[in-house]
């Protein structure tokens, strides 16, 4: 699975699950827990509950077994993302596929801002 997939479904899994949340939220748990949502409505109720699942997800990711990790996040690998300069340059470690923009090229090994 490609970075860019994996980024993708580990964003909406635990959006997935956070609807859930909402869902269930929904049903009529205890005013204890349900009090300072009332009035809130759908959306508000579903983003408080997606701040709390991935916050949560995320925390406790390190600590979790692959198997459990996949079934919260969809998948467990952590996608590898294009490392950043300290001077926030990147460097291009292999030719692109395709042509710059405006007849521009870039060697391996060059850095760029």
């Amino acid at each position: 699975m490609s970075d860019k997939l994996t980024s993708i479904v580990r964003t909406v899994v635990p959006g997935a699950w956070a609807a859930l949340v909402a869902w269930l939220v929904g049903l009529g748990l205890p005013a204890v827990i349900t009090g300072w949502l009332s009035g809130l409505g759908g959306a508000v109720t579903e983003l408080a509950a997606l701040v709390v699942v991935y916050v949560f997800v995320r925390v406790i990711e390190p600590r979790l077994p692959a198997w459990l990790a996949t079934l919260l996040l969809g998948v467990a690998k952590e996608p590898a993302y294009t490392p950043q300069n300290a001077d926030g340059s990147f460097t291009i470690t292999s030719a692109p596929s395709a042509p710059a923009a405006n007849d521009l090229s870039f060697k391996s090994g060059e850095t760029f801002e």
